[in-house]
């Protein structure tokens, strides 16, 4: 499936470097699973305690809400995804997690990541390095909300994701920009012919 070697070299160049005794405990927590596209990885409602490293592929959270889909985060190669409510807190998770395409992931529990965690300090800011992205990118999407226009909240997420449109369903990402499939339209409209 995939070589332990070039999943460490995936993690050092987005995050952080590894002693070998820290990947070696984190390969022997960690589950590699293969999703087909539109799998159900966590469902709402389920108990989720494990953190999803997308390593080849993409996936997405989000709600159903008064019968409304809506998207509230993408995750492609190299980004992990998570219920945060459900890993941070041991609640069920508000959400659904869907794999958006044939994915490969790499699954870790919560009790691996405190285990290991505890043993090894790179671990840790690995997993510091994470969270802080994590936020820093939620951070952002909410002052795009706020903010910007849904021409620049397009521009803006097409300048992150280049070519997420050949990728994600334009409905998944007119919801996640908070916008309808009309708004959408006529900004990639506009866009087009400019």
């Amino acid at each position: 499936m995939i070589d332990p070697s070039s999943l460490i070299n995936i993690i050092e160049q987005n995050y952080a470097p590894l002693s070998a005794k820290c990947f070696e405990a984190l390969i022997s927590t960690m589950e590699i699973k293969s999703y087909e596209k539109g799998e159900t990885i966590v469902k709402e409602g389920q108990y989720a305690s494990k953190v999803y490293f997308i390593i080849q592929g993409s996936a997405r959270a989000y709600y159903l809400h008064n019968g409304k889909d809506i998207s509230d985060w993408f995750a492609f190669d190299n980004e992990c995804i998570s219920s945060i409510v459900s890993f941070f807190d041991g609640k069920p998770s508000p959400h659904y997690i869907e794999a958006l395409d044939n994915s490969i992931i790499a699954e870790v529990s919560k009790n691996a990541i405190e285990q290991i965690s505890d043993q090894f300090h790179d671990f840790e800011r690995l997993i510091r390095n994470i969270v802080t992205d994590t936020m820093l990118k939620q951070r952002q999407r909410i002052s795009s909300i706020l903010f910007h226009t849904a021409e620049e909240r397009y521009i803006q997420i097409e300048s992150i994701h280049p070519g997420i449109t050949h990728k994600v369903a334009l409905k998944h990402i007119a919801s996640y920009l908070g916008i309808t499939m009309e708004t959408l339209s006529r900004v990639r409209k506009s866009l087009a012919g400019n």
